[in-house]
């Protein structure tokens, strides 16, 4: 790649970037993380943080696919097997069965009760680097899920619900944002165990380990068709974000497993 396409690609990135960390920012301030994290919110609040999440969580992933495109890693090395110990191969040939054994008074419980370790906070979960599956309703197709026209109340907007998993995805977004680097690593890393898998299944290269193997997710990191949180109208101005990093991400060769 050229310096003036790497300069272009480093621009569009830098500028979408910037955008999105503004929109996270008011988002952080609505789920009250400027001060450590609401607990709960009112459901009115809970739908519009969700409603500008899901379409920033796709731009930002579209641009980890735009960082990570020439990113080039080595599968994982299989590491050596763990050589068993006497016992285990007593058991492996079936010389060996253990069995549940009563041990009576040394399993009673103690006079007084230990002392329950404190909880650490929740870590940040990794952030997905694949597009959610799309969900479709069969029976919806048929009619034969109408929609009720009554008997049904509608959800109070003033109503408190937990907050605690929509504030662990924000951070997650924040964290995505901060360290773009990294996860276009992490999702160069996925495509090199992906293609270790496949040419091991094909037979033209040896068996891979499991360890090569684990989280070789052959799912597509975009999906087909709209990304998740397309709207028609442009009602926020992260549907500009995502719409410019979706249409970004396409333009680049699609990523495919390695079958050669």
């Amino acid at each position: 790649m050229s310096h003036d396409a790497q300069d272009w690609w480093d621009t569009a990135i830098t500028r979408n970037r910037a955008a999105l960390l503004r929109i996270v920012a008011v988002l952080f301030v609505y789920a009250g993380l400027d001060e450590g994290g609401a607990e709960t919110v009112p459901r009115r609040v809970w739908r519009k943080i969700l409603a500008v999440l899901c379409p920033a969580e796709s731009a930002v992933r579209r641009l980890i696919v735009i960082a990570a495109r020439d990113i080039e890693i080595e599968p994982p090395k299989p590491r050596a097997e763990k050589p068993l110990t006497g016992i285990e191969r007593l058991v492996a040939v079936g010389v060996l069965t253990f069995r549940e054994v009563n041990l009576g008074l040394a399993c009673a419980p103690r006079s007084e009760p230990a002392a329950a370790p404190e909880k650490s906070a929740p870590r940040i979960p990794a952030f997905p680097l694949s597009d959610p599956p799309r969900r479709f309703d069969a029976k919806a197709w048929d009619g034969l899920r109408p929609f009720p026209q009554d008997g049904f109340a509608l959800a109070d907007g003033d109503e408190e619900v937990g907050a605690a998993a929509l504030c662990r995805r924000l951070q997650s977004l924040k964290d995505a944002l901060d360290n773009l680097d990294r996860h276009a690593r992490r999702l160069a890393r996925r495509r090199a165990r992906e293609n270790l898998a496949s040419r091991s299944i094909q037979g033209r290269f040896a068996p891979a380990s499991e360890a090569q193997l684990k989280g070789a997710n052959h799912r597509e990191t975009l999906r087909l068709g709209h990304p998740p949180g397309h709207r028609k109208r442009l009602t926020h101005p992260v549907a500009d974000v995502l719409r410019e990093c979706h249409g970004l991400a396409l333009s680049l060769p699609r990523q495919r497993t390695d079958t050669s």
